[in-house]
């Protein structure tokens, strides 16, 4: 009779290992699409950094077309680095 009470408890836990699995697979879901945007922009980044002539080239010709835009755009850069290094220094604190 104990054989068959852990045959019985065993499926009982496979079936809700199956099902918490399940549920883990369908709430993450949600994760998908802005994972993806992330490791997209990552990659565009990678690609960036392995070619350099790109970015300089794009920012030479947005300066020479439009120098106040350039200004701005750079002022909004600027910012955002220092955000980002703020942040990455508050992190590693917090670690």
């Amino acid at each position: 009779m104990a054989q068959d009470e852990l045959q019985l408890r065993q499926q009982a836990l496979l079936l809700r290992s199956a099902q918490l699995r399940l549920a883990f697979a369908q709430q993450t879901q949600v994760f998908e699409t802005p994972l993806s945007v992330v490791d997209r922009a990552r990659k565009l980044l990678q690609l960036l950094a392995h070619n350099p002539a790109w970015p300089l080239g794009t920012a030479l010709l947005l300066v020479a077309l439009r120098p106040g835009r350039a200004l701005v755009w750079g002022q909004r850069l600027w910012w955002a680095y220092r955000s980002y290094q703020q942040a990455r220094r508050w992190i590693i604190r917090q670690g």
